[in-house]
């Protein structure tokens, strides 16, 4: 794609979402961790209503660790998928305690050793938490740079590659918020409100799934 397209695109979902930012709520790399891995296939408002209380509970990987998975899901239920999540959140803390101190790694190889954190995951920890330049390939991610033409991966890993090649690595956290951003609130996944998208005049190629 064209720099100057890409560079149009970014203009105008900037301008559209100034105020861009990861919805979730976390504190430190540990909170950040455990809140990612239970946004998977839920939405960030119910993530936050669980994290306000159990963080408080179990604050960092030490705590958390003394659990069995069984004992953490009454705490994470509603976030769905939770025997999964339980026992992932809590084979890491026990990973991060017995390999690093309890604390969590800042490289993608060390955080994709933990159980349940794979790449998307290892990403978001990586620019959320240590404020390192990435550009992590959620659903909406995938969905909304398809759709517009940012990329054409069928994988999300492809994607992140494609975009990465496509976008300034200085633009690359930036842009991972305004997708979401634009996924959430315009580029539905299913009836996306094109008539409101600043994309719909000559930018967004409208590679709409039916």
């Amino acid at each position: 794609m064209e720099k100057v397209r890409v560079d149009q695109i970014l203009k105008a979902l900037e301008g559209l979402y100034p105020e861009a930012r990861a919805e979730l709520h976390f504190s430190n790399p540990f909170e950040t961790l455990v809140a990612t891995i239970l946004s998977a296939q839920c939405t960030d408002k119910r993530v936050n209503m669980v994290t306000e209380k159990l963080f408080q509970a179990y604050p960092d990987a030490h705590a958390m660790a003394k659990l069995e998975p069984e004992e953490l899901e009454p705490w994470i239920r509603t976030c769905g998928l939770y025997h999964n999540k339980a026992k992932n959140i809590v084979l890491a803390s026990r990973a991060l305690v017995e390999q690093y101190g309890g604390r969590v790694p800042d490289t993608r190889a060390e955080l994709m050793k933990l159980p349940g954190v794979g790449q998307k995951t290892a990403g978001v920890v990586l620019l959320a938490a240590f404020g390192d330049d990435q550009i992590p390939v959620d659903t909406h991610v995938f969905r909304v740079s398809r759709r517009i033409g940012l990329a054409a991966g069928n994988t999300p890993e492809k994607v992140e590659q494609e975009l990465r090649q496509a976008l300034p690595r200085e633009r690359w956290s930036f842009s991972h918020h305004l997708l979401i951003w634009h996924g959430r609130r315009i580029c539905h996944a299913r009836k996306p409100e094109c008539e409101r998208c600043p994309l719909n005049e000559g930018l967004c190629e409208k590679n709409i799934e039916e």
